[in-house]
């Protein structure tokens, strides 16, 4: 685990590229949080160490360093790049015809279908069922090209998803908090149903892994029953950074609308307006419109 090392030259090179990227668009920027660049570059060196570390050397030897390497891609290294904030640092360094562009792009039908609820929910909770459930696993055991591929989506499905929930950067669509919350509990219980299906199921690419004559680690049964714990319990273990960062956005957010308010009932009083008749809720600029009478 700590001497078998790999190099993994597309994924390196792509990490490289996005770094250099980032970092040169951060130099201008007068301000930016150090914290967003940490957690940005941390994302690119978690790809870098599944992609280079033992978990790349073995990921076709052991079913469970293989759910490992799924997860982080999918769950931990997504959430740290949208940590980064790396749209609204492209939108403040691109050229203006690139950002006109990306905002018209982000206004469009398109764009708010495909980051409707629903859609990114299966953005998050399809990769590992079609891996595990038909008969992709098994190529991307047998194909470095299928492999890449099934990596590089399940980061880019990652990414969608923690972009649109923690909202850190501008999306094509304001949903609420509270949706975040419903969708993280919906993938809590897809997590527990994989993992049980792997765990009572049977043997997954039972050809290639007898084709190995490993006579050393956990045998073929209790490899895989390890592999489900970590896509079950590992899963949600790695949503609750998310969760926690969800719920630090959704107070801030919370915090910035009650001085919005704040502000709005002070400059009344100052221009000597009395409020209106009628239960706080009806007076409250966030919720007048959802509660007005009819």
């Amino acid at each position: 685990m700590v001497t078998a090392w790999t190099l993994d030259v597309p994924a390196v090179l792509v990490v490289l590229v996005l770094a250099v990227l980032y970092l040169r668009a951060v130099r201008r920027q007068s301000t930016w949080p150090p914290g967003r660049t940490a957690a940005f570059l941390s994302g690119l060196a978690t790809i870098v160490l599944v992609t280079c570390s033992f978990l790349a050397v073995y990921d076709t030897t052991l079913f469970w360093v293989r759910a490992v390497q799924n997860i982080v891609l999918l769950m931990v290294a997504p959430l740290l790049l949208a940590l980064g904030a790396p749209i609204t640092l492209l939108l403040r360094s691109a050229p203006a015809p690139v950002v006109a562009g990306l905002r018209r792009f982000g206004r469009g039908r398109f764009a708010r279908g495909l980051t409707f609820p629903l859609v990114v929910t299966a953005m998050l909770a399809a990769p590992p069922l079609l891996i595990y459930l038909t008969p992709l696993y098994e190529l991307t055991l047998d194909s470095s090209i299928v492999d890449a591929l099934v990596r590089l989506l399940l980061v880019l499905a990652g990414f969608g998803y923690f972009w649109t929930r923690i909202q850190l950067d501008p999306t094509p669509r304001d949903d609420s908090h509270l949706v975040s919350v419903w969708i993280s509990l919906a993938e809590v219980i897809l997590d527990g149903a994989l993992g049980l299906v792997l765990w009572l199921g049977p043997l997954l690419a039972p050809a290639h892994y007898d084709a190995l004559h490993r006579n050393w680690g956990p045998e073929p049964r209790t490899d895989q029953i390890i592999g489900a714990g970590v896509l079950w319990i590992g899963g949600d273990l790695a949503g609750l950074p998310f969760v926690g960062a969800l719920i630090i956005r959704w107070a801030r957010d919370d915090e910035r609308r009650a001085r919005e308010v704040d502000a709005r009932l002070d400059e009344e009083g100052a221009a000597g307006e009395a409020p209106s008749g009628g239960l706080w809720w009806e007076n409250d600029p966030a919720l007048a419109e959802r509660f007005r009478r009819r």
